[in-house]
């Protein structure tokens, strides 16, 4: 299982072995998951503790407008959860960088709270944890649950994303994944405030490895992304990870400049054999239409990216933390490099 997506693994050596005891931290990113966090975090504590008896459970709440915040509050006495309450809905990116940030294991998992990321994997990505691999991830094996358009757009995506690219995003690899410690320090230091994560875990390398899974149901309420944010999402990766769009602009204008030059010259050339006649308005109005619209996708295409230096350069913070409740056992013990 873990030679799937061997194209997409950095050449990197494995970790030091044997490795230290696992203190685990599990990040589970939370947006008007009422209906399922309680459930869930019971299951995910009786997973971890399966296999540590030193683990914490990070519930970061992404802004939630519904009960949320109140299941998480009534989960904090028995179990041992931190619980981060961010100031407003930043986006799951945030989040997933709010919880690595916080996480104080030298083993972190990165799971969603709706039962769709099987816990029943969390003993193969530990195995492999202690067989050197810094990162093991999820990979969708079966798309065919969602709709057509959706299959085609994700193809396309990814298509468009790693061509030209040195760093290769791996496609179906989403945010459920195992990391090291040395991973989580390296996404920590990382200085953009916009994070397209799948690209950001591509881009730190370390021994990776691919364990394909099928997502289950949702347990309960209803996802939270539909096709704008799929979209917006998709922008961000797009303009964070490639100037693919900045060159197939520029090729599409050399190529349409080309044609211009060639068509004038066959004009300036009629010319000069038969004459002048006022015939070649619809062709001339035509052109001007063409160039225009080729002029102002370009300045979009510029634009998009512009915009992604503007937000970078204020350097805003991420997300913003206004609750952080710690009933974490690992708040006394500094973590450990594995």
């Amino acid at each position: 299982m873990s030679h799937m997506h061997a194209d997409y693994a950095p050449a990197a050596p494995p970790a030091p072995l044997p490795r230290p005891g696992l203190k685990l931290s599990c990040v589970v990113p939370a947006y008007n998951e009422e209906a399922n966090l309680a459930a869930f975090v019971q299951a995910l504590a009786q997973a971890a503790g399966a296999l540590t008896p030193h683990f914490e459970i990070l519930i970061v709440n992404d802004g939630s407008r519904d009960g949320t915040h109140e299941v998480a509050m009534g989960l904090l006495a028995g179990l041992p959860v931190r619980y981060l309450a961010l100031s407003r809905n930043f986006g799951k990116e945030s989040a997933l960088s709010a919880g690595i940030d916080h996480a104080r294991g030298n083993a972190v998992l990165l799971i969603d709270a709706d039962f769709q990321h099987p816990l029943e994997m969390l003993p193969a990505m530990h195995e492999l944890w202690q067989l050197g691999y810094d990162m093991v991830y999820g990979v969708i094996a079966d798309r065919t649950a969602e709709s057509g358009a959706k299959r085609v757009g994700t193809s396309l995506f990814y298509r468009l994303l790693n061509s030209g690219n040195r760093v290769k995003v791996p496609p179906h690899a989403g945010d459920f994944r195992w990391m090291d410690r040395r991973v989580a320090d390296a996404l920590k230091a990382l200085p953009e405030h916009h994070r397209f994560m799948k690209g950001l875990y591509a881009w730190v390398g370390f021994k990776t490895a691919a364990l394909p899974f099928v997502p289950q149901d949702r347990a309960g309420g209803a996802s939270s992304f539909n096709l704008r944010r799929l979209g917006s999402l998709a922008l961000l990766g797009l303009t964070s990870f490639t100037t693919m769009p900045l060159r197939v602009w520029s090729v599409v204008g050399s190529l349409v400049a080309a044609c211009a030059l060639a068509y004038g010259a066959w004009i300036t050339l009629e010319t000069l054999l038969f004459g002048a006649d006022l015939d070649g308005w619809p062709t001339l109005a035509a052109g001007i239409m063409l160039f225009s619209g080729v002029q102002l996708m370009s300045i979009g295409v510029l634009g998009e990216y512009i915009g992604r230096i503007y937000d970078e350069v204020k350097r805003r913070p991420s997300y913003l933390v206004a609750r952080d409740d710690d009933h974490s056992p690992l708040r006394d013990a500094p973590h450990e490099r594995g």
